[in-house]
């Protein structure tokens, strides 16, 4: 499978999961733990957007930074993924490889489609069964956007797209009702 290039200066969604479908998070620390190599290795190359950390996948919405190459920007996803299955591999007595694959990344084309994959992030937890309502999820940036607490992610950039915070939440619980309609038509 041919993986698309980190190009600079990009909107992109970046997701894995666990290799035969094992959970990568297998207690609260290690999403916290997550979080920590996150800003480590990559908010040097990137910002971020929208995150959300589960059981056995992730997904995270980010903007690479424009004076990186394209190399750089792989090399420091590949250190943070790396990173993290040797600590996995260490703490829990396990072998071999702890992502499916080499990470997925796809190109966001336009502000329109940015938006919907940050609420598509967010929602993830209710829509997997997680939680029963996605606001309440622990792992996930959406509790940063209503916060006034320092954060790295880039909180007035989102809030601007989606105009305010009230449309913010609007839009998610919009989502949220659609993704349970959706599922009530199977």
């Amino acid at each position: 499978m041919k993986y698309q290039t980190l190009t600079p200066d990009a909107y992109f969604h970046i997701y894995n999961r666990g290799n035969n479908k094992e959970d990568i998070f297998k207690e609260k620390r290690n999403y916290n733990y997550f979080l920590t190599l996150l800003e480590k290795h990559i908010l040097e190359v990137c910002d971020i957007y929208a995150y959300c950390l589960l059981k056995n996948h992730f997904h995270l919405v980010v903007k690479t930074k424009p004076n990186y190459t394209e190399k750089f920007i792989s090399t420091k996803f590949s250190n943070l993924f790396n990173a993290y299955s040797k600590a996995i591999n260490k703490g829990y007595n396990r072998e071999g490889s702890l992502f499916r694959n080499p990470f997925s990344r796809k190109k966001i084309g336009n502000e329109n489609y940015l938006k919907q994959l940050i609420i598509y992030t967010h929602v993830n937890p209710e829509h997997h069964g997680m939680v029963d309502d996605f606001r309440t999820y622990p792992h996930s940036s959406y509790a940063s956007y209503l916060s006034n607490k320092p954060s790295k992610l880039k909180r007035a950039f989102i809030l601007s797209l989606f105009d305010d915070i009230s449309n913010f939440k609007h839009a998610h619980l919009d989502k949220r009702i659609k993704l349970k309609d959706d599922l009530m038509l199977e």
